[in-house]
C-alpha cells in the first residue's frame, strides 16, 4: 500500500478496490500494522532478543541442540523462558536439533498367500533340548551403520544356540543363525533329529521366505509362525532380545556365549 497510496489517493481507496476484488482489508488493519512497525510490542522485542540467544546457543553447540536442550541452556544462563516459546522461535528461525535417525523396522510381513501355522501357541516350555527353537532378530546402532543381529534360542534351556550379525536384513543372515545352531548342536553331540524340532518365529518376510522354508524342510524341522503384530506369540524371543539390548553396553559377547 505504501507503494501505491499516492497513485490511488490514499489508503482508503486502495482498500475499497481490494474489497471489490474479494480481498477485504480494512484501513484500520493497515494503520495498526504500521504502528506495530514503528513501535514494536514488548513481546516482539523479547522475541527478537531470544532469537539471537537461541541462535547463539544453537551455533555454539555444533547445530545439534534441539528445543529441550536450548531451553535448559538458556535457563542455566539466567534467561527464564518457556520451552514452548523456544520451540516457536526455533520454527520461525527455521532451525531444529539433530535427528538420530528414522525408526528401524525389523518385522516386515511376508507376502505369501499361505504360511506355516502356529505350532507353539505361546507354550514356550519344552521337555528336552531340540524340541522347540524360537528365532527373531533386532538392530543395534553403531557409529558406522545399523547392524542387525539374529538369534535362535532353545526353549528348553533358554540358551542362545545360534546367532548372526549383518548390515542388511536379508534371509541369508537368519539362515546363518540357524546354521550356527545346527552346527553347535552337532558339536555338543546333541544333533537335531528329523521330525522332532519346531522352529518358531514371527511373520517377518525373512522367516516366511521360501528359502528358509526349504532349508527347514530339508533338515526335518517343522516351521511355526506366530500371528502378525502380536509380540506375545514370540514372547520368549522378545524377552531375550530385551535382555541382550540391556546388557549390550556392558559386554556384547557375554549373553551370546552364556
Amino acid at each position: 500500500m505504501d507503494e501505491h497510496r499516492d497513485r490511488f489517493g490514499g489508503v482508503e481507496p486502495i482498500c475499497r478496490t481490494l474489497t471489490e476484488h474479494d480481498c477485504k482489508i480494512a484501513p484500520s488493519t493497515y494503520y495498526a500494522y504500521r504502528k506495530r512497525l514503528a513501535t514494536p510490542s514488548a513481546r516482539a522485542v523479547r522475541d527478537t532478543e531470544l532469537k539471537e540467544r537461541i541462535q547463539k546457543v544453537y551455533t555454539s553447540n555444533y547445530r545439534v541442540y534441539g528445543a529441550r536442550k536450548i531451553w535448559r541452556e538458556l535457563n542455566r544462563q539466567g534467561h527464564e523462558v518457556a520451552r514452548c516459546t523456544v520451540e516457536r522461535l526455533m520454527r520461525e528461525l527455521g532451525i531444529q536439533g539433530a535427528v538420530r535417525g528414522k525408526r528401524v523396522i525389523t518385522t516386515i510381513p511376508g507376502g505369501q498367500a499361505e504360511r506355516a501355522p502356529d505350532l507353539v501357541d505361546r507354550d514356550f516350555v519344552a521337555d528336552a533340548p531340540n524340541r522347540c527353537w524360537v528365532a527373531d532378530f533386532t538392530h543395534v546402532k553403531t557409529w558406522s551403520a545399523t547392524v542387525y543381529v539374529a538369534f535362535v534360542v532353545d526353549t528348553f534351556s533358554r540358551r542362545i544356540v545360534g546367532w548372526s550379525a549383518a548390515t542388511v536384513k536379508e534371509t541369508v543372515f537368519v539362515l546363518d543363525a540357524l546354521e550356527m545352531a545346527l552346527w553347535q548342536r552337532d558339536r555338543d553331540q546333541r544333533p537335531v533329529r528329523s521330525g522332532e524340532l519346531i522352529h518358531h518365529s514371527d511373520a517377518g518376510s525373512q522367516y516366511t521366505s521360501f528359502k528358509l522354508a526349504e532349508h527347514l524342510d530339508a533338515a526335518g524341522i517343522a516351521a511355526s509362525i506366530g500371528s502378525v503384530g502380536d509380540a506375545y506369540d514370540n514372547a520368549l524371543m522378545e524377552s531375550t532380545i530385551g535382555l541382550y539390548k540391556q546388557c549390550r553396553g556392558v559386554n556384547d559377547s557375554s549373553i551370546m556365549s552364556s
